[in-house]
């Protein structure tokens, strides 16, 4: 049998938390700077935006806030959204997401979303 403790998948979890930055972007960005320069839209974050609970499948999760009201910055479709550090200028973060035509000077929301981490099988 195979198991990780909380605090591993938590250590895990807690690099995430450490995003200030949340885009939407056309595609997967394979780094930092593709992703900054290549965002559509933006939301700055905090500890707060992000809750820690347990899995709900196994392991452990954290969901991240939904924002709405945000200022696109740039026309195009987005279809992920990174999370980023600009301290260190580390892309930590891509998942796919439901295929939005944004038009510049418009406003989208994003809403909530979970990365889980299960126990090992």
């Amino acid at each position: 049998m195979k198991f990780s403790s909380t605090q591993v998948l938590d250590g895990a979890l807690a690099v995430v938390r450490t995003a200030t930055r949340m885009i939407a972007v056309s595609g997967q960005p394979a780094t930092y700077a593709a992703a900054d320069t290549g965002r559509l839209s933006e939301a700055a974050l905090t500890t707060a935006d992000f809750t820690l609970a347990a899995g709900d499948i196994s392991g452990r999760k954290v969901t991240i806030a939904a924002k709405s009201g945000l200022s696109v910055i740039a026309p195009g479709t987005a279809d992920h959204i990174a999370l980023l550090d600009p301290v260190s200028a580390t892309l930590l973060y891509v998942t796919t997401c439901p295929a939005q035509a944004l038009v510049a000077g418009g406003t989208v929301s994003l809403a909530s979303w979970q990365i889980e981490i299960n126990q090992p099988v």
